[in-house]
């Protein structure tokens, strides 16, 4: 790698600050001053910047319980960000896989593995999410056996041109259903549900694949994943 791009993956250092730090001698190769940011670097080379020993930190897979009234975007704005609640260096440079708009919790998945986060997310792999819901109104008798249908056939929803995939839609009691689609268009839960007359007052995501949001986790916490749970979805 580059030494301007390793200081700049390895620092808070944009590309440009990284080429003047260095024209002015600040970063040693192995107890050198080292000023062409052209020079190559491995994992074996000690590259130090203001007496700190610089170390790339490698691929993070993350598990978060999001909370409501956080969004999932990098730009700052009216709401707090998924990026802001981890305290992890380089925090920013963790994308979604997949989001949840910001009245959603539950399990929200980041990384800086964009390989990994396609297998995710792409339809292709047909990852099943499963959400749960409260409804605005009762949903029981024939008007659920028929929401039941609808779902597993397949609804057009407005705007799109082909309708959802087969979902599968459980009643838990009254005003509460369970979800699962295989797919993520913009506000899906809440569209196909509004498609068989009905409104969500509140959504959560309780897993992604076979991989389930951790009970020990309260709205706002996060953990990194475990092999095993990254080789889940390989």
């Amino acid at each position: 790698m580059r030494l301007d791009r390793f200081l700049s993956e390895t620092t808070d250092l944009t590309r440009g600050l990284a080429r003047r730090v260095l024209t002015a001698g600040e970063v040693t190769v192995n107890g050198e001053v080292e000023r062409k940011g052209a020079r190559h670097v491995n994992e074996k080379d000690v590259v130090c910047w203001r007496d700190a020993t610089l170390a790339l930190v490698g691929l993070r897979y993350v598990m978060l319980h999001k909370p409501t009234g956080v969004e999932c975007t990098a730009r700052r704005g009216l709401y707090p960000r998924v990026v802001d609640l981890l305290d992890l260096p380089h925090a920013e440079r963790l994308q979604p896989v997949g989001r949840l708009d910001v009245d959603t919790s539950g399990l929200l998945l980041l990384t800086d593995d964009g390989q990994w986060s396609h297998r995710v997310t792409s339809p292709r792999h047909r990852c099943a999410k499963v959400y749960h819901a409260r409804l605005a109104r009762t949903l029981e008798g024939i008007e659920a056996e028929n929401a039941i249908e609808r779902f597993a056939e397949g609804i057009l929803l407005d705007g799109d041109d082909i309708p959802t995939r087969p979902a599968e839609l459980e009643c838990l009691g009254e005003k509460e259903v369970r979800l699962t689609i295989h797919e993520g268009r913009y506000h899906q839960v809440r569209r196909m549900l509004a498609a068989v007359g009905n409104h969500v007052e509140a959504l959560h995501r309780e897993s992604i694949g076979q991989l389930a949001l951790d009970p020990d986790l309260t709205p706002g916490q996060w953990r990194e994943l475990s092999a095993r749970e990254v080789a889940l979805f390989y």
